[in-house]
């Protein structure tokens, strides 16, 4: 299991997924693949994955999760 969350959402959501992220104090670091696609990652660890992934869920602008 790798310790990252794949996402494609809108693009215009990139800054607000990075800033809840850091909101729960740094669960998972955001990193831009492709800004104009809207392709980002989020580096995990294995005691974070759970509490990311139900974040992600509860959000409204995730569109596409592949977890590697």
């Amino acid at each position: 299991m790798r310790n990252r969350i794949c996402l494609k959402i809108p693009k215009k959501e990139i800054t607000y997924l990075t800033k809840i992220m850091e909101g729960y104090d740094n669960l998972g670091v955001v990193s831009t693949i492709d800004p104009k696609e809207g392709l980002v990652m989020i580096h995990i660890t294995p005691d974070t994955r759970d509490t990311v992934r139900e974040i992600l869920h509860h959000l409204p602008f995730v569109t596409d999760i592949n977890e590697d």
